[in-house]
């Protein structure tokens, strides 16, 4: 895998920096959010470099759809929450902090009193 100027997502997938997975598969991988928004907080990572989901090839959307499913399962086995959302930011305007292509899955509890802008 290609690192893309010190790219901390491509360091987790090349192995340089060590991670907790929750998932895996060919090109995707789930781990814990060091900066969580809830409590479970997970992001599913593309393991090849992608800035946006632009630039994530159309034949990777079920292997995606796939981690995004099997992470949350594992999550809801683990503590019990009663509805998540799944966010995916593309660009700086729309929230996007690392350029490498992320899913957050945030884990939702009926008053968390986490409010989301839609």
């Amino acid at each position: 895998m290609v690192d893309k100027n010190g790219c901390v997502f491509c360091k987790m997938a090349n192995g340089e920096i060590a991670i907790d997975k929750i998932y895996e598969n060919d090109n995707f991988f789930s781990i814990s959010d060091a900066n969580q928004k809830v409590d479970g907080h997970s992001l599913v990572i593309s393991k090849k470099h992608f800035e946006t989901i632009f630039n994530l090839p159309s034949t990777m959307g079920q292997e995606l759809l796939d981690c995004i499913k099997k992470t949350t399962v594992n999550l809801m086995k683990k503590d019990k929450f009663d509805g998540f959302n799944i966010i995916n930011n593309n660009f700086e305007a729309a929230g996007q902090v690392v350029k490498h292509f992320h899913v957050h899955i945030l884990p939702r509890r009926k008053g968390d009193d986490f409010e989301m802008i839609a």
